[in-house]
């Protein structure tokens, strides 16, 4: 168990290794933050200036010596635009962007289970074919369409919600939360059901085809034989097989809910990490840009590997498997 965890963590920081060179060169080899920033009337002088002050003089391989010598020490740099720490900054938003990417979460497992065993238990009825057929617009649908189409309707049309910002927060344990108010919540619905639209349809289908074949399996016979009762086996002896695999894939998801948050952060003026990214690509504020992204890329490579380790000590077979190879 030991080399096994030992290699999952070796494998992570290589990732994040690459990753952190890949996002950097990426980022500053895109457009050049000083004919924003600095206004053309300026001298020479002041322009070479403002440019040695954002450490845009050096070289970009010593760009990225320093950039990695202060990541290590927990300085992703400052902003241009801000003149604070990026860290800061994002940490700043991060709430927001968590309170709506748990929130979706929790709508995608809330309604997909209860539709996907429904869909298996029905499957050859008009209900069944329904809901998949509910599951492939989920995922065909274009995230900001929908977004705006809901506030068409539930804001513009009939004025039940609020069609962007966050509302009210209350303070829970030193952070701002809104789903606590009234008011928050409702700023919370619309923006965590467009959010949570695809991965509803994924828990969906995920769900049916796994019950589907539990279903099928020996052990459900035996149940059915023993006469007990439907909900029971559903319950018990199905639901308890089927949840590791799609809980698994869900929480691989939450790393793509924070990502994938930017379009709907955008749509509902959501102040999130989202928001805040697409206003520093505006102005190519490379610090934030670069701290986001690795942000991102570490909450991704800790899920993978957290769910890794889980795996492997609720399956051996993950473990033994891994070893061999």
């Amino acid at each position: 168990m030991l080399r096994f965890v030992i290699g999952r963590i070796g494998q992570s920081l290589v990732v994040l290794f690459v990753m952190s060179l890949l996002v950097f060169v990426g980022v500053y080899a895109v457009g050049n933050p000083v004919d924003i920033f600095i206004s053309p009337e300026t001298t020479q002088a002041e322009r070479a200036a403002a440019i040695a002050a954002l450490g845009l003089d050096q070289p970009l391989w010593t760009q990225y010596v320093r950039f990695v010598s202060q990541a290590l020490s927990g300085d992703l740099g400052r902003s241009f635009a801000y003149a604070t720490p990026a860290v800061t900054l994002i940490l700043e938003r991060l709430p927001a962007t968590l309170e709506l990417a748990v929130s979706a979460l929790v709508l995608s497992v809330t309604l997909g289970v209860p539709l996907g065993v429904w869909a298996a238990l029905h499957a050859d009825r008009w209900i069944g074919k329904t809901i998949m057929g509910l599951s492939i617009l989920g995922f065909s649908l274009p995230t900001f369409w929908v977004g705006l189409m809901l506030i068409m309707l539930f804001s513009v049309g009939l004025g039940w919600l609020p069609s962007s910002g966050r509302g009210a927060t209350e303070l829970v344990f030193g952070v701002p939360l809104s789903i606590v108010t009234l008011d928050g919540l409702r700023h919370l619905l619309l923006p965590a059901c467009n959010l949570a639209l695809f991965n509803t349809a994924l828990v969906i289908r995920l769900t049916r085809s796994g019950a589907q074949e539990a279903l099928l399996q020996d052990y459900v016979k035996f149940a059915r034989a023993k006469g007990l009762r439907r909900p029971r086996i559903i319950g018990v002896h199905v639901m308890k097989n089927i949840l590791i695999p799609v809980l698994t894939v869900i929480a691989l998801q939450f790393g793509a809910l924070i990502a994938f948050a930017i379009v709907t952060e955008t749509i509902y003026a959501w102040p999130g990490m989202g928001k805040l990214i697409i206003d520093s690509i505006r102005v190519l504020d490379r610090p934030v840009v670069v701290a986001y992204l690795m942000l991102t890329v570490t909450i991704f490579v800790l899920i993978n590997l957290a769910v890794d380790l889980l795996y492997s000590m609720l399956d051996p077979r993950v473990r033994l498997a891994d070893l061999k190879g």
